[in-house]
This record gives C-alpha cells, structure tokens and sequence, in this order.
C-alpha cells in the first residue's frame, strides 16, 4: 500500500512488523527418527490472530511439527521464525523470553500426576516468575473459571478429573502466562462428541476474547469445520494444500478427497441434514 503524505510535522508511525508477517513461519524444515524422514521440507505460515488447523494422517508429523517448533524435537534443518524471530539465531535468554509468549496443550493433557489442579497451573509461574503464593492462587483460580471450571477443582489431582475437566486444566495451564500464542495437540482426542463440541466453542469463544493465535493438530473433522478459520493439510511430510474448510472440500487433491468426503465425513455431512 502507498504511503499517503499528510501536511503535518507529526511522523507517521511505522507498520508493525507483526501485523504484516505471519506470527510463525516455517521454512524448507526436515525432521526425521533414524533413517525415517517424517517432514520433508515442510513450508507454512500462521496468520496472527487465527485459528489454524493442522491436519493429516495419524503418524503422519503433526505433532512432530508442533514439537519441533517449540523446541522440543530437533530439526535436521530448515528455518522457523516466530514473532519475526529466527529462534536458531537466539541466545538462552531470549529464547526463554519467546516461549513465555507461547503456550502448549499437549495430547492427553499431560498433567503431572503427583501435583493438584492448583499446582500444575502455577508450575509456569514458579519456573518463569517471582510471585506470591497468594497471588499465584488468585490466578490460578482466574484461569480456571476462564476454561469453565468451578474454583474447588483447584485441589483436586488429574486422577480424579473427568478427561474433559483434565483438557480443561490443561488448557487453564497453558493459558496461566497470558501467551499470545496456543498450540494444542490433538485437544478433542478422547472426548465424547458433546465434550468435545463443547472445548470447541471453548478454543473459539478465547481465541475472540484474548485475541490468541491457535495452531491446532487436529483429526476432529467436526473441529475443523466449526473451530478452525483456515486449514493447512500435511501429506508425506509436506503442506500439500492451505485454506478455509470451503476450499478443502472442493480440492480435487486424492488425499484431500478421501479425508474430508470419505465415510466418516459423510456419516458426519448426513447427520448434519438430519
């Protein structure tokens, strides 16, 4: 866009670099186990501000992909930037000051088993804060209603949790340092439909309110169509196609085809006319 001249001596205020770059870009990223080559090259951008889902074959690397971009599988080579920042190129410090500015829901929750509700939230705040314990049960408790939980779960231990209450937690955990960006992991995975619609509304109705980022790895066909702006579908270790639910059903791509019109997809399409 042309910049426009004003007739005032006050200096235009440059754009953000975050409001034109994607919040996370991955760049020609490989990733394999041994001889086994899960990414191969893999390409993609997440817009600020939406909800992407991440979509593809059970053992295909999505969770290979999240993990690999916070940090936690090491990349055979490639380039991932986020907040416009190249994170090979960051020292320690800086590097422990992007992931305060993230949060993670992994697959099952992964809540510690030995730790209440109360502590397993404020296990962020102990390793990166200097707080109170008053004021970290202040807000542990904030974020536990923020994820619709009643403030007595807090003293509960995840064994005694439903699995939608533990999502729940898990979530209010990630949640615990106000990050401005979210990656869950397979978040519906074991949940009956009515949970799981439910944890749905849940993802949207914060990612409006907080203005988060969502990178969602994800199979939940109903997830995708009612929680996810855009989708980006990964096949033999690439991003093979990127868009809204609308273009993936249109795609004439084979794999795209059987994933999103398949039985389950129909099951799912005729349910929803009946």
């Amino acid at each position: 866009m042309a910049n426009v001249e004003t007739a005032t001596d006050t200096p235009k205020m440059p754009l953000k670099q975050a409001d034109t770059q994607p919040i996370i870009r991955v760049r020609d990223v490989w990733v394999s186990f041994g001889e086994h080559k899960v990414l191969k090259g893999l390409d993609l951008d997440v817009k600020r501000g939406e909800i992407l889902g991440f979509v593809g074959a059970s053992g295909g690397g999505k969770s290979v992909l999240m993990r690999t971009i916070i940090g936690l599988v090491k990349k055979d080579k490639g380039m991932i930037e986020v907040f416009g920042r190249d994170l090979d190129k960051l020292n320690e410090e800086e590097l422990q000051a992007v992931e305060r500015r993230w949060g993670v829901l992994f697959q099952q929750g992964a809540l510690f088993s030995s730790l209440t509700v109360r502590q397993n939230i404020q296990f962020p705040l102990r390793e990166y804060l200097n707080l109170s314990q008053r004021l970290m049960d202040e807000i542990a408790i904030a974020k536990l209603e923020m994820v619709g939980l009643p403030a007595f779960v807090a003293e509960k231990y995840p064994s005694q949790l439903s699995g939608g209450m533990i999502k729940r937690a898990a979530l209010a955990r990630a949640l615990v340092l106000d990050p401005e960006i979210v990656f869950l992991d397979e978040p519906t995975s074991g949940l009956d439909p009515i949970s799981a619609g439910e944890f749905d509304d849940l993802i949207r109705a914060l990612q409006q309110t907080l203005g988060l980022t969502v990178f969602m790895a994800t199979h939940d066909l109903d997830s995708l169509h009612n929680a996810c702006d855009r989708i980006a579908a990964l096949a033999d270790g690439k991003v093979i196609a990127t868009g809204p639910i609308g273009d993936m059903l249109k795609s004439d791509h084979p794999w795209l085809k059987a994933y999103f019109h398949g039985k389950r997809a129909a099951g799912r399409l005729n349910g929803k006319r009946n």
